[in-house]
């Protein structure tokens, strides 16, 4: 299938930027500025405070979720004023609290990994954020953000409909794609959004914010979702119920703190001594056990996925090939995908798939996303339910 790149932001055009304080979103705002757009500036305001402070001389990660907010809202507010945009934050704590930290709670005890910053970019950056600015009665042609992916239009519709809806793809720089991360988003969003970076490697980002003298260009750009030193606090709510570790027998090997503290693929803090390395393979939340391996016993052939997103809403009946991954950092292995029959006792959200590797993949751990691509474009994804073993 052949695919066609969406129009850009043209000169006179409304443009709501998302703003971070960052690099990539302060640059953005600047080349639309620069284009003759009326610019306005948005940033949507999560922290609630709820956090300790750290112990003196305890350098803080620079995160999404945290009190730095702080300063990224001066800095983007210092920019916009510098720059003559207009500028808002938009308050969505409640949303993001709900959205976003319960469910990444409720699935961390429940024996699962979840990807809050999935759930962040189709509910709040995509969703509640966009829906603050549309109650302060700003009207704008298109939304602008500053990650690293693209947007094409199919030049035939989907699964043999007509349906030709806008679809995400890969950044041109892939050591930066984001795409993965925004396969949620949906379809009738995406009809207003653009990624004016997609096209553009990082390397030439930081050379453009220099050359242009913005500040943004020395800032160190947030790696985690939440602070790793709040962890511990963010289950702190509800004490964790300590259990077994054991081995694929069966065999006893140590007792865990919680089932919240571990997730497939772990190697670190176990807290088991071995001859050998091991990692967790799976997790039973129904009897509160940790199940330890060595490294080849995480490799799988096959997973189950339900929840799904499929861009226009257009559904595939029928077996297909593709590309898939299964985290952000994975490589794409070639896969087949197919309607699943769920067996007695299995519950699902949405029709389920099957997806069977060309090569198995290591710790393919539920909750996490399963992401499909062709030619590079994504055309589905969903939640991994459970791992098979073919």
């Amino acid at each position: 299938m052949n695919y066609t790149d969406v129009d850009m932001p043209e000169c006179g055009d409304t443009v709501v930027v998302g703003m971070s304080g960052g690099v990539d979103s302060t640059l953005v705002a600047t080349l639309l500025k620069e284009k003759g757009c009326n610019v306005i500036g948005v940033t949507m305001s999560l922290w609630k405070g709820d956090l300790p402070a750290l112990p003196d001389g305890q350098k803080l990660h620079s995160s999404c979720y945290g009190p730095d907010e702080t300063e990224d809202i001066e800095q983007c507010k210092k920019f916009c004023a510098e720059k003559g945009i207009e500028y808002h934050v938009i308050d969505v704590k409640d949303e993001y609290q709900k959205m976003v930290l319960e469910y990444f709670k409720a699935e961390y005890r429940a024996g699962r990994t979840p990807n809050p910053c999935i759930r962040c970019n189709s509910l709040i950056k995509f969703g509640a954020l966009l829906k603050g600015v549309e109650d302060m009665g700003i009207k704008y042609d298109w939304f602008c953000t500053g990650h690293y992916a693209k947007i094409v239009r199919p030049d035939e519709g989907l699964w043999g409909t007509d349906v030709r809806p806008p679809l995400i793809s890969c950044a041109s720089d892939m050591t930066k794609d984001q795409a993965y991360f925004l396969y949620r988003i949906p379809s009738r969003t995406l009809e207003k959004v653009r990624f004016p970076l997609g096209f553009t490697e990082k390397k030439d980002v930081f050379a453009m914010a220099r050359e242009r003298g913005l500040a943004a260009a020395s800032r160190e750009e947030s790696q985690d979702f939440i602070p790793p030193e709040y962890f511990e606090h963010l289950f702190s709510d509800k004490p964790g119920i300590p259990g077994d570790i054991i081995d694929l027998d069966g065999h006893l090997l140590g007792r865990h703190k919680g089932i919240e503290h571990y997730t497939v693929g772990q190697r670190r803090g176990l807290g088991v001594s071995s001859s050998k390395p091991l990692y967790v393979h799976s997790i039973d939340a129904k009897r509160n056990l940790v199940v330890l391996a060595q490294n080849d016993d995480l490799l799988c052939p096959a997973l189950i996925a339900d929840d799904f997103v499929w861009p226009g809403g257009v559904e595939p009946c029928s077996k297909f090939s593709a590309k898939a991954k299964i985290r952000l950092a994975s490589r794409p292995v070639d896969c087949t995908v197919e309607p699943y029959e769920p067996c007695d006792g299995e519950s699902f959200t949405g029709k389920a798939y099957k997806v069977v590797f060309s090569e198995p993949q290591r710790a393919v751990a539920p909750g996490q996303s399963v992401v499909f691509y062709i030619d590079g474009v994504i055309r589905g994804g969903g939640i991994i339910f459970k791992s098979v073993v073919a």
